[in-house]
């Protein structure tokens, strides 16, 4: 059964992972050990009394508010309110190369924390300067950077909420990564992912269970795609090693180091596994490594905090957590699916909706 607090807490484990990984982002290991000890870091380091997110999670809720604006609209295809969401954020970032005109018609685009540069992703930007019109049959590029994964969870909370199938939710994820990352491996794991987050706030399934489901529908929605068998091959690996004895940094560095689309995810899917219960021991066993940190902290987040719920994360990585209530109203709004008040149109009708002071 659908439950509020796993919405929450999946879209507010997954900016704890980043925000906890954006500090170490780019940092060896013998350096985050240094810095931080030999756990590395667990708590965050504030800036001007704030964990701040970077682009993983700002991309993570302009997804939300396109997925939003298409629902209640009624005159664009998800994928494209996901779309247009995309070249919003990347208005933020880059105003004087983005040429839509309708760049800035979601309301997030609005709120100027999110016009912070947090070292976006370059093959997101160039991709949305040309309108992010990549599909998995005619790729816009070759890459499969993590850009793709680490921001389509709020699509698998939506396709639970919306009715969508399993189906639909697997081709929803692929469709939106695919708009920046063309090569298989940038879209597949979004698929993936999308549809795992989907099994665990719809059907309460383990999250091994979750990533079982999740790699048999994506196989059926993209029955002829050969990098299928490379990626279930390393998610394979992930598992057997998040049931084994083996040291869990020494696990993560067998699987890659999460600046791909695929090693993010099985990055995510170890430390969730190995911790599935305990989202802060998932959180910090998913930065501390040599990689791209914030985006296995926030996908490993995204998952751990759907199963979890918001209620059983520490207050440790909810008290501070930039833009905290925003994450939160964005989490109620995808619980919600629709609305009909004034507030709501204000969102995702006109795209006129401004925080309150």
């Amino acid at each position: 059964m659908l439950n509020a607090d796993r919405f929450r807490g999946c879209l507010i484990g997954g900016a704890a992972g980043d925000a906890l990984g954006y500090t170490v982002e780019f940092m060896s290991e013998r350096a985050i050990q240094a810095r931080y000890g030999q756990q590395g870091i667990v708590d965050y380091e504030l800036n001007r009394g704030q964990a701040v997110i970077s682009d993983d999670t700002q991309m993570t809720l302009f997804t939300a508010n396109g997925l939003l604006v298409a629902a209640t609209r009624g005159d664009m295809s998800l994928g494209e309110g996901v779309r247009r969401a995309s070249v919003s954020w990347a208005a933020t970032q880059r105003p004087d190369q983005i040429s839509d005109a309708g760049a800035g018609d979601m309301w997030l685009y609005s709120v100027t924390a999110l016009h912070a540069l947090r070292a976006p992703g370059r093959t997101c930007l160039n991709a949305l300067a040309e309108g992010g019109h990549g599909t998995p049959e005619d790729p816009i590029n070759d890459s499969k950077g993590c850009g793709g994964v680490m921001r389509v969870a709020p699509i698998g909370l939506y396709g639970a909420r919306a009715g969508l199938s399993a189906h639909q939710t697997a081709r929803l994820g692929a469709e939106a990564a695919a708009q920046t990352h063309g090569h298989p491996l940038g879209w597949l794991p979004a698929a993936i992912l999308s549809e795992m987050i989907y099994e665990i706030v719809q059907n309460d399934a383990p999250i091994g269970v979750a990533l079982a489901r999740a790699m048999a529908v994506t196989k059926e929605v993209f029955p002829s795609e050969r990098a299928l068998d490379r990626l279930a091959a390393l998610l394979d690996q992930a598992a057997d090693l998040a049931e084994s004895r083996v040291d869990i940094l020494d696990a993560i560095h067998q699987l890659g180091e999460g600046w791909v689309g695929d090693e993010a995810l099985a990055i995510a899917v170890l430390c969730a596994m190995r911790s599935p219960d305990d989202i802060g021991a998932a959180l910090v066993a998913s930065v501390n490594h040599k990689g791209d940190s914030d985006s296995t902290g926030a996908v490993a987040g995204n998952i751990v905090g759907a199963r979890v719920g918001y209620a059983a994360i520490p207050d440790r990585y909810t008290d501070h957590l930039q833009m905290r209530d925003l994450i939160l109203d964005l989490a109620d709004d995808l619980y919600a699916g629709h609305g009909s008040d004034q507030t709501w149109r204000d969102k995702y009708l006109t795209g006129s909706y401004r925080l309150p002071r």
